[in-house]
């Protein structure tokens, strides 16, 4: 009954957060809908996200080569570093203006519910940081992560903390407002 390239669209982007196979339905007509100018500069627009790679330091993704700018600034601490799971995670802390250090971007925790090696070993590249914040949510998987990477560094890290409890427990970072997020990282522990 569907078009085979509605089809392959509902396939491909009912896989995305967020988006079932209803939605992908309703979004492959509405682009369909909008004519082959939009569908191009749409196609255009995913096809650009190919040409992104992660920073050598943090992996943030950026499209500025190997270290991305957070990184490369040197008005930023090296000895105090946020771990997150996600770049929206990292953009969130971002917009409180109220972190100097840099980052590590994990990378999804759920898909295993524990660490996995790939990011074991971008926790190694944390030596001799004078405070490292464990920026996970307040979730059981980040919970469960928090503690696990608490072991990993308890010996190459000054410090460790967690966000305050500003979080509600169940919520997500990326969609906690800026003054919430500004008053977890003031009052980590």
């Amino acid at each position: 009954m569907l078009p085979e390239p509605i089809k392959k669209f509902v396939e491909v982007f009912a896989k995305l957060p967020g988006i079932g196979p209803r939605q992908a339905t309703r979004l492959a007509y509405h682009v369909a809908n909008q004519g082959k100018s939009s569908v191009a500069e749409i196609a255009g627009a995913v096809s650009g996200l190919g040409n992104l790679n992660a920073c050598s330091q943090c992996f943030l993704t950026t499209q500025n080569g190997a270290v991305c700018d957070i990184c490369s600034n040197p008005q930023r601490r090296k000895d105090l570093i946020a771990v997150v799971e996600k770049e929206t995670d990292l953009i969130s802390l971002e917009k409180t203006k109220k972190f100097p250090g840099r980052y590590l971007v994990l990378g999804d925790l759920k898909k295993d519910g524990v660490l996995n090696e790939l990011q074991k070993m971008r926790l190694r590249t944390i030596n001799g940081a004078e405070e490292v914040i464990l920026a996970l949510s307040p979730t059981t998987y980040g919970d469960i992560n928090s503690a696990i990477i608490s072991q990993e560094l308890k010996d190459r890290a000054g410090k460790l903390t967690r966000l305050a409890r500003g979080i509600p427990t169940g919520g997500e970072i990326e969609f906690a407002d800026e003054e919430t997020l500004g008053s977890a990282l003031d009052h980590r522990s």
